[in-house]
């Protein structure tokens, strides 16, 4: 664990980040790939290592940064979910409805709209709704973990690059 004490830190600024209203949107594109490389920073200045990072350790950096912001951030947003029963989905669901009643997909879109207004009434009634919980991680840790390797190669381009020029 130690060996990746970085990239817990940098997730869970990143999680931190990523509940702000208006941050949010930056979520996974700027936020997460930033993350993973003030871990492979943080990684050099406690080791005090200034040898050249190989790939294996950008990506793993990487995919463990957004491994822990995807915990975090679904961790944060279903305990703000589960005391304030409203949350993002269910602001955007008239939105949704209509748009996937607008474009006519048939009877797998009606069922799709009864398992949201599902989720969207456990959400409001008990503030907890498994299926969303699965959703969200799932959904976090696809984008989080892919940006965040993106965030890993390109902080090991810029630090390796860096090493060259000194």
């Amino acid at each position: 664990m130690k060996r990746y004490l970085p990239t817990f830190i940098a997730g869970f600024g990143a999680a931190v980040l990523s509940i702000v209203p208006g941050i949010k949107s930056f979520s996974c594109c700027l936020i997460v790939p930033g993350a993973a490389i003030l871990a492979l920073i943080l990684d050099q200045r406690v080791n005090k290592n200034s040898e050249r990072i190989a790939a294996g350790k950008a990506i793993m950096f990487g995919l463990m940064t957004g491994l822990f912001a995807t915990i975090f951030i679904t961790t944060l947003d279903v305990l703000i979910t589960f005391i304030t029963k409203t949350n993002d989905f269910i602001e955007a669901l008239p939105q949704s409805e209509s748009l996937i009643r607008e474009l006519k997909f048939g009877p797998m879109a009606e069922e799709s709209l009864k398992l949201m207004k599902q989720m969207a009434k456990q959400i409001q009634k008990t503030g907890f709704s498994p299926l969303y919980l699965f959703i969200l991680f799932i959904s976090n840790f696809i984008t989080n973990t892919i940006f965040g390797i993106i965030g890993g190669l390109v902080g090991m381009g810029l630090l390796n690059k860096r090493k060259t020029e000194q």
